[in-house]
């Protein structure tokens, strides 16, 4: 294969740079790795994780896996959330030995929605010295290809599997402005998007990434009131881990003027306008010459 001068392969003497930086002992690094497509590891991910004395995992068959595909072997901790305290006083004691630990979990950056926040917690409360490497993560990448135009994003991961916390939990969520990022396993995907027609507007956007970064990779974008139909279009839809984005309540001002226009023109249609939009202002809370004002503009159009 001919490696064009202009092409990223290229410019692989880039990994020497690696070797090249400090990597203090006695510190955990907590290493971001692929959400599905192998090849989009870091280059500082790689070295590291060829450099730490032991690599804390998540499921060491994964673990292992991935880095057999980089011919990296190194010992593997089992630091999932049934072991989580015990795994991080281990990882403790060996860091203040002077060691080198990584940490990752089967997919994307640990500790997010995935075990190890908890290992951090007590590498930190011992005083020890923490150093992220980022890289892939399932929610900013869906954020990044959903065209959803927010400058905040609420966090949300997995909601409780069980049908009446789960509607507890989204109940709590309806006013939130933010677009909420969910993450929900395939066999629970279409209970999990009921759940939500359930709850919020249907007007909402809501965007499923499915498969991201993988040979089926989906991202579709609908209102609320179409998701169950676009799920139940394809039996493979219900397939994958999902990112689920739901379009964030709309701002309280928005809401109010909203309501007041919808009084308004309920008004209008029985009441002259200067009546109307007394009678609008004292319901609604909106200001009398704002509703006067659209009130006119109302008649004009029609």
């Amino acid at each position: 294969m001919t490696v064009h001068e202009s092409s990223p392969i290229a410019a692989l003497p880039v990994l020497g740079e690696t070797a090249l930086q400090t990597y203090p002992t006695a510190t955990l690094y907590v290493v971001a790795t692929p959400i599905g497509n192998v090849t989009d590891i870091g280059l500082r991910a790689l070295h590291v994780l060829g450099l730490v004395d032991a690599v804390a995992c998540e499921d060491t068959r994964n673990t292992s896996h991935l880095m057999q595909r980089f011919g990296i072997s190194k010992p593997l901790l089992a630091a999932h959330m049934h072991n989580e305290r015990e795994a991080g006083e281990t990882i403790v004691r060996r860091l203040q030995a002077g060691e080198r630990i990584a940490l990752v979990s089967d997919a994307g950056t640990p500790a997010v929605s995935d075990p190890g926040a908890k290992i951090v917690d007590a590498v930190r409360a011992a005083g020890l010295r923490v150093v992220p490497l980022p890289g892939a993560s399932a929610a900013v990448t869906a954020l990044s290809a959903s065209g959803l135009i927010n400058d905040q994003f609420h966090f949300v991961g997995f909601l409780p599997a069980k049908a009446k916390q789960r509607e507890t939990a989204l109940a709590a969520l309806r006013n939130v402005t933010a677009t909420m990022v969910f993450y929900e396993a395939p066999h629970r995907i279409a209970e999990f998007t009921q759940a939500l027609v359930a709850v919020f507007e249907p007007t909402r956007q809501v965007v499923f990434a499915r498969e991201l970064t993988k040979l089926f990779e989906e991202i579709h974008r609908c209102p609320l009131s179409d998701a169950m139909a676009w799920l139940a279009g394809d039996a493979h839809r219900e397939k994958g881990e999902f990112v689920v984005l739901l379009e964030g309540a709309a701002a309280q001002s928005d809401a109010q003027d909203a309501e007041a226009e919808r009084v308004l023109k309920i008004l209008l249609a029985e009441l002259p306008l200067k009546q109307a939009a007394s009678l609008a202002a004292q319901i609604t809370g909106a200001k009398k010459n704002a509703l006067y004002d659209r009130a006119l503009a109302l008649k004009e159009n029609t």
